[in-house]
């Protein structure tokens, strides 16, 4: 296996600056982008597969959102929400300035382009309904596309029973005297990912466990688990009214990618998803549950044929 390109790209929040690193494949002035963005506790090498698979056609970039991986850590955990990554994800797509660009979202990847969609929505109605200022002087437009869409085993509605299981080990401090033990809690805890070889869960695992002072930690700050706590009905519910909007207000092919067994995406919402917005379609994978990995060829073969199409 080729080994990916690293780098940074700098990003404002309301306290200051950080770094976001992220990796990439592919050749580096090719103008069709796919931006792959990873789970609440995974990072940007969750999609190494997928992404060799995906280089020959197009510059993959996977990276490590804020609080994860390489990225730096947030000083005010409270930040550690889809609107902080959305805006993360505006500055890296302004960096990487592509003629085309996909999206392929694994949960939380999935709400962050769900949010990125809102926002270009946002500024498509901005520049029809531009101020007399903007009419009289109007300015170029920042190219910020979207092309096409992966949604992988998310979608505006999740299921609160699926919150209540990852709050179970989000924060959760733990540390193992060996890399092996730190295998074993993540077959654990992601046993919904379906079946893997030995050797995938070891992937898995090698870029979410971080050896620090002869132990075995997570690679990532456990703060992410702070909003969390803050969440009530009241607010998720506003939330997912907004993503709703967001997801309807995509003009791009979308692919709603699902497992079987997944306790995040119901089949109702697929159909929702479905009826919503006459773009998307849909694809589930059996003995999966939440979320595939996009490590085993079937699931890599749906995504790589949805991109290249067209």
């Amino acid at each position: 296996m080729s080994s990916p390109r690293l780098n940074v790209v700098t990003c404002s929040s309301p306290v200051g600056v950080h770094r976001m690193a992220y990796h990439e494949w592919g050749a580096p002035d090719n103008p069709d982008v796919v931006l792959c963005v990873h789970g609440l506790t995974r990072t940007g090498r969750d999609f190494d597969d997928l992404a060799q698979a995906l280089a020959a056609d197009f510059r993959v970039v996977c990276p490590d959102v804020v609080g994860r991986g390489l990225s730096d850590r947030l000083a005010n955990p409270a930040l550690y929400a889809v609107p902080q990554y959305a805006s993360d994800m505006v500055t890296l797509v302004a960096r990487l300035n592509p003629a085309r660009l996909s999206w392929v979202g694994t949960s939380l990847g999935g709400l962050i382009g769900l949010a990125y969609s809102g926002l270009l929505a946002q500024a498509r109605f901005a520049r029809q309904h531009p101020t007399p200022a903007q009419a009289h002087q109007p300015l170029p437009d920042a190219h910020l596309p979207l092309d096409k869409i992966v949604l992988n085993d998310v979608g505006p509605h999740i299921e609160a029973s699926s919150i209540e299981r990852i709050a179970q080990y989000v924060g959760e401090p733990v540390a193992f005297s060996t890399f092996d033990e730190a295998v074993i809690y993540v077959r654990e805890v992601s046993a919904s990912f379906g079946p893997h070889t030995d050797a995938q869960w070891r992937e898995l695992t090698r870029h979410t466990f971080i050896e620090r002072d002869g132990k075995w930690v997570k690679h990532y700050d456990l703060g992410i688990a702070v909003p969390f706590g803050a969440m009530n009905q009241d607010l998720a519910q506003q939330g997912e009214a907004v993503l709703w909007a967001a997801y309807a207000s995509i003009v791009a092919p979308i692919l709603i990618v699902r497992g079987q067994e997944s306790d995040l995406l119901s089949t109702v919402t697929v159909g929702q998803m479905l009826a919503r917005n006459p773009r998307a379609r849909s694809v589930e994978f059996a003995g999966v549950g939440h979320a595939p990995t996009f490590m085993v060829p079937d699931q890599i073969a749906a995504v790589v044929d949805f991109l290249r199409v067209g």
